[in-house]
C-alpha cells in the first residue's frame, strides 16, 4: 500500500510545487493512516488542512484502498 500512496503522491506533488509548497510522505499505518509533511508555502498556509482534505485525502482514498485518513506531521 505504500508503494501506491507515494505513487499518488508524486503525482499530487508538481501541483503544489507550482505554489511554492511540497508534500512528503512520513509513513502508512496499518491502520489506514497516511502521515504526510507539508513543506515550504503549505507548511504555513491557512488553507492546508483543505488542500490535505479535499486534494490530497479524498484523491488517496479514490487511488488506494484501505486509506482512511491523511493527517499532517509538520
Amino acid at each position: 500500500m505504500k508503494e501506491q500512496v507515494q505513487a499518488v503522491i508524486d503525482e499530487i506533488r508538481p501541483y503544489l510545487q507550482a505554489d511554492g509548497g511540497d508534500i512528503e510522505l512520513v509513513d502508512v499505518g496499518q491502520d489506514g493512516i497516511v502521515k504526510v509533511r507539508l513543506r515550504g508555502a503549505c507548511a504555513g498556509c491557512p488553507g492546508a488542512k483543505m488542500t490535505l482534505q479535499m486534494g490530497v485525502e479524498r484523491k488517496l482514498k479514490e487511488v488506494v484502498p484501505g486509506v482512511k485518513q491523511v493527517v499532517n506531521v509538520g
